[in-house]
């Protein structure tokens, strides 16, 4: 069930901007800014079945670069349907208003959890919604929520500026005055020296300790005691998990952006597998993890692999969560992964997936150093980092390996 008249999820870009409270839930179905381009290459970016070639090699106008926009990243993702005939199994226009567990009756001889689905028609521009229809369900996925509900934290609270964050301050600095960005520590770590390096070349940009407080003035002051006048103030601290329509009783919950429990962050122990979560963790290989979410999903509601007891996924999660607390990661990061051992485990063990090709791994390792050191306005680009040429049907790996010789 897909809210809105196309696929493509947070990739369907929309122009218009938010109406109403800018700091309330998101009312442009997608985050994306017009200038987005993707942070990875575009060999790592793809499924596994359908890799992710350049149109421009099919007539189609794209863009062939390594580092494509967004606008490509919709196309493959529409292509990708249409390859596999995906669109038959798409509602369209369908906003999901409320899910929960369905009563028990006298028929449910086998014991199952069944769910039941509110949904409407989304309105046109000027009309109204459609009445909700009500729908039983053998079983949810849910792959909605990370990107609806903005995080605004409180000032003293405010966390890193993120990967957005520092690519909308250099491209704002083309047009404002001044801009000054403020973050929770001035080491590298934080700012990181690619960031660094774009900064230096720019005498308008400039660099700040956290926000301590802002006046009605627009008085912005830092936590070192200067402050600068600002016309506007742009959060750029990411989303909160957010699930309005779904009930669970409490058996489900986000806390301080801890989706939970869920088995490897997919299942929750007390509802599996008739619930379950598709794309919660962050800061893993995408979409391919996803596609082996979903893999495992599948494998598990059509009986051809069985999940573990309920009383062994919630030792188990509860055994990862104290094990990363006890490692002093805090919780709004429990679903960040960063570790490519990880998901090749996790594949393996619960699906038969394939591990990532050491190539790949190696490309990827590239991709992060560049993102993290090279100059930030630059890193994506290169005498060799447009793949309409290189990268071509039956030759996907030879790129790739060819592009590790060469590095």
């Amino acid at each position: 069930m897909e809210q809105k008249g196309g696929v493509g999820g947070q990739w369907l870009y929309d122009p218009s901007t938010d109406a109403g409270n800018p700091l309330g839930v998101a009312g442009v179905h997608s985050s994306i800014y017009a200038s987005l381009r993707i942070n990875f290459p575009r060999i790592t970016s793809g499924f596994s079945d359908f890799p992710f070639y350049p149109t421009i090699n099919n007539g189609g106008g794209g863009d062939g670069r390594r580092y494509p926009g967004h606008g490509e990243i919709l196309r493959y993702i529409r292509d990708f349907c249409d390859a596999f005939g995906l669109m038959d199994a798409v509602r369209l226009n369908t906003r999901v208003v409320h899910v929960s567990l369905a009563p028990r009756s006298d028929g449910d001889g086998d014991g199952s959890m069944r769910w039941t689905v509110r949904s409407c028609a989304t309105a046109e521009q000027g009309e109204a919604e459609e009445a909700t229809a009500e729908e039983l369900f053998d079983a949810v996925v849910v792959a909605v929520g990370q990107f609806t509900q903005p995080r605004i934290l409180s000032i003293n609270g405010m966390d890193n500026c993120n990967e957005s964050g520092k690519d909308l301050a250099l491209e704002i600095g083309e047009v404002a005055m001044e801009v000054h960005i403020s973050v929770r520590s001035m080491d590298d770590g934080a700012i990181g020296l690619g960031m660094r390096k774009a900064m230096s070349r720019h005498h308008n940009l400039h660099l700040h300790s956290q926000i301590d407080c802002l006046h009605e003035d627009g008085r912005v002051v830092f936590a070192d005691g200067s402050g600068v006048v600002a016309d506007a103030v742009i959060y750029c601290t990411g989303y909160d998990f957010s699930f309005p329509f779904l009930d669970t009783g409490g058996l489900v919950t986000v806390d301080d952006n801890h989706v939970g429990p869920l088995f490897e962050h997919t299942f929750p122990p007390a509802l599996a597998p008739s619930l379950s979560f598709v794309g919660i963790p962050n800061k893993v290989v995408t979409p391919l993890f996803y596609e082996v979410q979903a893999r495992w999903v599948a494998q598990v509601l059509s009986g051809r692999r069985s999940p573990p007891s309920p009383e062994e996924m919630t030792r188990s999660t509860e055994e990862y969560h104290r094990a990363r607390e006890v490692a002093g990661v805090p919780k709004r990061r429990s679903h960040d992964i960063f570790d490519l051992e990880y998901c090749d485990e996790f594949g393996e063990k619960h699906c038969g997936f394939p591990r990532l090709e050491e190539w790949k791994k190696e490309l990827l390792w590239s991709a992060f150093t560049r993102l993290r050191d090279n100059d930030r306005e630059s890193f994506r680009d290169g005498d060799d980092y447009h793949d309409s040429e290189l990268v071509r049907p039956g030759g996907l790996a030879l790129a790739g390996m060819a592009h590790r010789r060469r590095r």
